[in-house]
């Protein structure tokens, strides 16, 4: 072979030593983008801005000011109440794999040195699905929010309500609607933040009710899937009626808001609505 002839790249030459996990692909433009790169960019592609999914802790680093966050009701985890088969070991897994006890994180946090209170889903844990746990630790939040005269800020990534949990998870939807409107009582703020993907029971209880609804640039909103959606109503869709652009231009969400913007936007609004 030549000295200037180069070699065909094969699959088969990987080089074994060769670090795993050090790229990731970007979903809509395909550029390759080194992790590190992308975690100093709030986990956007910085070709073509799209919003990677985040983890519950990296938001929160992202948004608390420097040393103010306080994390509350960390021991609550899920149990079986149904018997439903493989659930426990599912939740087990899923507890060692991400170092969470449920699919959310709640806390108080200061933000722009406003008070508050945060809930974070992380869809990494059983798909940001809603069960009992997830369900309480919310509306625990709420009622701290309330008791210490903090605003409130619900970030959600969801696939819904918890199958294996039946009604007690159905149940989550009233409980934490009910836990708002005392927060409305006392005249609080609540800020809710949609991330890709929120669905099902989450879209339907909690996440549409802030007194300012923002989301992500692109992310998926919806209740049902588009397949069932339009068996049920026989029409055809408009291209993008599940994201955020198209629910910003029908009156559901407020404001897109990029991850670059959001502790600036979030804290502006605190200040806003706590001090009326």
């Amino acid at each position: 072979m030549g000295i200037f002839s180069k070699p065909h790249l094969h699959p088969g030459n990987r080089r074994d030593d060769m670090p795993e996990g050090l790229w990731d692909k970007c979903p809509d433009c395909g550029s390759m983008i080194h992790n590190l790169e992308l975690q100093q960019n709030l986990h956007v592609c910085p070709h073509c801005g799209h919003h990677f999914l985040m983890d519950a802790h990296a938001r929160i680093g992202m948004l608390a000011d420097r040393g103010s966050f306080e994390e509350t009701s960390a021991d609550l985890v899920s149990t079986n109440p149904l018997g439903f088969h493989g659930y426990a070991d599912k939740i087990a897994k899923l507890q060692e794999k991400t170092g969470l006890n449920d699919a959310v994180v709640t806390g108080r946090l200061t933000l722009g040195g406003h008070r508050a209170m945060i809930a974070v889903m992380d869809f990494r844990f059983f798909a940001g699905s809603m069960g009992s746990v997830v369900g309480e630790k919310i509306t625990r939040a709420i009622e701290l929010a309330v008791a210490e005269k903090r605003g409130l800020i619900i970030i959600s990534a969801s696939s819904g309500a918890r199958m294996q949990e039946g009604m007690l998870s159905l149940m989550q939807m009233a409980k934490t609607c009910g836990a708002l409107a005392r927060l409305a009582e006392a005249k609080l703020p609540y800020i809710s933040l949609f991330t890709h993907p929120t669905t099902g029971g989450v879209t339907a209880a909690f996440a549409t009710l802030g007194d300012v609804n923002l989301a992500e640039p692109k992310c998926m909103i919806g209740f049902a899937g588009p397949r069932v959606i339009k068996e049920t109503t026989h029409q055809n869709l408009p291209a993008g009626f599940q994201t955020a652009e198209f629910m910003l231009e029908h009156g559901l969400i407020d404001a897109i808001v990029p991850r670059s913007m959001q502790q600036e936007r979030l804290a502006g609004l605190l200040g806003y609505m706590l001090s009326q």
